[in-house]
């Protein structure tokens, strides 16, 4: 009796073991911000806002020669990105992990307006 209920626990176990391996974990989500528009203003981020979820990635491409960069406000301040890209391509990453609301800028063209927002919900 000992044998067959053993035999049955470890098939459960197996059957469990199984399943819980054959199950996809979340995948993390990598979304692009043109810094510079390629059809519009080389002052503005593309989109200007974007909502992603914890764990995913934001990549910020320099789309015009201007040099931009991405400095964060509060929090997040930990991911700005104060050196400057100044050729088309240059790109950096940055993760988020906690819900929240993200505000930032690049540091030369605040003035004019290059903002932009990033909602991890």
């Amino acid at each position: 009796m000992f044998k067959k209920l053993g035999l049955v626990l470890a098939s459960l176990l197996l059957a469990i073991a199984t399943f819980a391996m054959s199950v996809a974990p979340a995948t993390a989500a990598t979304v692009e911000v043109e810094m510079g528009s390629t059809t519009g203003s080389p002052m503005q981020f593309v989109p200007k806002k974007v909502e992603i979820h914890p764990g995913d990635t934001v990549k910020w491409v320099n789309k015009k020669m201007f040099p931009h960069n991405v400095i964060f406000q509060g929090a997040g301040a930990d991911k700005s990105h104060k050196k400057l890209t100044y050729k088309p391509g240059e790109s950096f990453t940055a993760t988020f992990d906690k819900i929240g609301t993200y505000s930032y800028f690049c540091g030369p063209h605040r003035g004019a307006g290059m903002t932009g927002t990033v909602v991890v919900q």
